[in-house]
């Protein structure tokens, strides 16, 4: 690999972005050298009577949240968690998410989100792979952990139900509701290797954990996984370091916001390192208001933020989208909203400017990838907007364009892969120490997202090196799709890929060569992806071919068929 000329050094040093950063917003940040629960411990002092949480009609006070945190550690502590141990969260947004996630880092464990989405597969994968002790999962999911348990390191499992943390008569009324949802009722005991969350809440002490070693720089704080491109998802290692530093600029960025006056939106799930540092974090380390929407509806959110007055709205593309297009939106006052940072997706200017319109607050997008804690770049919320670009990069944040497959920079204007290096870059890959090399060069961090920077420093992605699908605001990574297709004996070839979505930006095709005298339908596809993958991973087209656009050597061609697509949908828009 070639080393950087004094040219390039010298092109760095200059930063072209700062000169374009709002004077409020400062260049670099020093950050405090703590844990991230300590956000916690320091809220409830500050403000120990001010509510941190509302879910669905009840109020949670930091007092509430802050002692609860502390008898989930202390009880995790008893079942003999140690520091270093993983535990595991599969919960959708609600206060026990909440409880559970700063509980786990006072008892000095390392928390492993996990998405309540994951089929059996997918979640037995993940829990091997980490080695987790412990898991917390909703009581409707308790079937699905105890089908994998065996193959996993669990030795414990602590059951929760939605209607712990709902207000009279919701937590009455909310099983039968669930029943009827889901045709089933899980009924769990307190005793042996299970664990209820509420028995947790009512016995466990109150007990400050002290004299437990910190390391600042070293110590993991999250495994969050993403998607592999080699089909397994990788377990990311993000220190108290990385976590702090991202909170702490994304506070910095959003300079006009009080600590203490805000209330943010959290439909954004907590599982998606997004929505946990722009929502979980942010919120406790500002001493602000969380409100918690467990999934998204586009009325339930309406209505919510007409109620709630919301000031801080983090979403992405397809929740904007939602609800503009509901048919009762002009029902609702949305005008509480003052900034929004959309992520995981582009975001469409038609959206912006009609989201901007409706409530009269500012939404701009961001960059960020879950190895870098997530945000990189954003476009300022009360400064300069480029079209069409992700931002500058945030304080303590250095980016630049590599040649593809090198370490040479690239002049102004030409693309090539995004690299980053800041506080807010991983530690490295759980367990692979080969893909970690592989993912960084002199010290970058190399992002896969091809693209190229501007003469005032604003960034743009124009591709992905790697062919992930985000639909949605989901990662989608092919090959984990095409694993479950393969399995069917009646194909001979398959290949998936993104194609062009009006409202999920992207969505899953898959394309499919069957063998010689075999036959299958799109119906029985489906219902087998259905079993085998989470359900924003299911194909919603398949097509079935003769064969698949190949290169010389083999390897199917799967850039051809989106631009196929892409000419198909063009021709349509064109008549």
């Amino acid at each position: 690999m070639t080393k950087f000329g004094t040219k390039g050094r010298g092109r760095m040093t200059a930063k072209p972005w700062l000169a374009n950063y709002p004077e409020e917003v400062p260049s670099s940040l020093t950050f405090e050298e703590i844990p991230v629960q300590e956000f916690l411990t320091r809220a409830y002092k500050k403000n120990p009577s001010k509510v941190a949480i509302h879910f669905m009609g009840k109020d949670l006070t930091y007092t509430e949240l802050y002692e609860s945190a502390l008898r989930f550690a202390n009880y995790l502590q008893a079942l003999g968690v140690e520091k270093g141990d993983r535990v595991a969260i599969m919960l959708p947004n609600t206060p026990q998410s909440v409880i559970a996630y700063y509980g786990a880092m006072y008892a000095g464990a390392v928390v492993v989100q996990t998405n309540p989405l994951y089929t059996e597969r997918e979640l037995q994968y993940q829990m091997a792979d980490s080695g987790a002790k412990v898991i917390l999962v909703m009581d409707i999911l308790y079937p699905r952990v105890m089908k994998i348990i065996k193959e996993t390191a669990l030795e414990n499992v602590i059951v929760t139900a939605i209607k712990d943390y709902l207000p009279f008569p919701k937590n009455l009324v909310y099983p039968f509701i669930q029943k009827k949802q889901y045709g089933f009722s899980v009924k769990v005991e307190h005793s042996g290797q299970n664990h209820l969350f509420s028995e947790i809440m009512r016995s466990a002490p109150i007990k400050i954990i002290d004299n437990m070693p910190f390391d600042f720089e070293e110590d993991l704080a999250l495994l969050q996984y993403t998607g592999g491109t080699t089909g397994f998802p990788k377990g990311v290692m993000l220190t108290h370091k990385n976590l702090i530093a991202n909170t702490t600029m994304c506070d910095a960025w959003m300079y006009k916001c009080v600590h203490g006056e805000e209330t943010i939106m959290g439909i954004l799930p907590f599982f998606h390192v997004y929505g946990m540092t722009t929502v979980m974090l942010l919120s406790v380390f500002t001493q602000n208001r969380m409100v918690l929407l467990p999934k998204f509806d586009a009325e339930t959110a309406l209505k919510t933020i007409d109620k709630q007055k919301p000031t801080l709205f983090p979403g992405a593309p397809t929740l904007y989208i939602g609800l503009l297009n509901h048919p009762d939106i002009a029902n609702y006052d949305l005008s509480s909203i003052k900034a929004c940072l959309s992520g995981s997706a582009s975001l469409p200017i038609e959206v912006q400017e009609k989201f901007e319109a409706v409530t009269g607050g500012k939404l701009v997008e961001g960059y960020g990838l879950t190895e870098t804690s997530p945000v990189t770049h954003a476009t300022p919320i009360w400064g300069k907007r480029v079209i069409g670009s992700i931002g500058l990069p945030w304080p303590n944040t250095e980016a630049v364009i590599l040649r593809t497959g090198d370490t040479e920079e690239l002049p102004i204007g030409e693309v090539g892969e995004i690299a980053v290096k800041g506080p807010q870059v991983m530690k490295g890959y759980w367990n692979r120490p080969e893909d970690t090399a592989a993912t960084f060069a002199d010290g970058w961090f190399l992002t896969g997202d091809l693209g190229y920077m501007d003469e005032q420093g604003f960034f743009y992605v124009v591709d992905r090196k790697k062919d992930l699908i985000i639909a949605g605001g989901f990662n989608i990574y092919p090959r984990e799709v095409e694993e479950v297709l393969y399995e069917r004996e009646e194909i001979q070839e398959c290949v998936v890929a993104g194609i062009p979505d009006p409202y999920r930006g992207e969505t899953v095709k898959a394309y499919i060569v069957l063998k010689e005298g075999y036959s299958i339908t799109e119906d029985e596809l489906n219902k087998y992806c259905r079993q085998h993958l989470a359900a924003f991973k299911v194909p919603r087209y398949y097509e079935f071919r003769e064969e698949l656009p190949k290169t010389a050597v083999g390897k199917i061609l799967r850039r051809t068929l989106v631009e196929e697509e892409k000419t198909k949908l063009a021709n349509k828009e064109a008549k």
